[in-house]
């Protein structure tokens, strides 16, 4: 959900009829004519006008894999799946101790296949990458 900031700027964009909106040093709107008037230059673009402009399907650039970032991701994930061997083992079964073993275990899976996962994206965005600039 947009916060309030965002949801008046989308709203003061989407009232006004013409593609331009001036507005002074203070933030206050101004006519076109008045701003015209006033000398001030550069109007500010209305959601229709950014609208018009291309977009590029690029996205982020995605980086290089690396352990550091996989290991960040394994801290994320280690209180989740810690959290989901305590509901999923029954009580009697295993103690708290086997339990976080357990979640060692899953991490020791987990973190290589993240590894491998983020070295596929990796390549994939590589070879796109060499493939639109052999196009150009």
């Amino acid at each position: 959900m947009a916060s309030k900031k965002q949801q008046r700027r989308r709203q003061k964009l989407q009232r006004h009829e013409y593609e331009e909106v001036y507005v002074d040093d203070e933030g206050n709107e101004l006519d076109p004519e008045h701003a015209e008037e006033l000398g001030v230059a550069r109007p500010q673009k209305t959601q229709a006008a950014a609208k018009q402009q291309p977009t590029s399907r690029a996205g982020r650039a995605i980086e290089p894999p690396s352990w550091r970032r996989t290991a960040r991701r394994g801290l994320l994930f280690f209180p989740l799946m810690l959290l989901v061997v305590f509901l999923l083992a029954s009580d009697d079964d295993v103690t708290t101790v086997g339990k976080v073993v357990q979640t060692l275990v899953l991490m020791a899976f987990f973190l290589p296949f993240s590894y491998f996962m983020d070295t596929m994206v990796w390549r994939s965005y590589q070879r796109r990458m060499n493939r639109s600039g052999e196009k150009r």
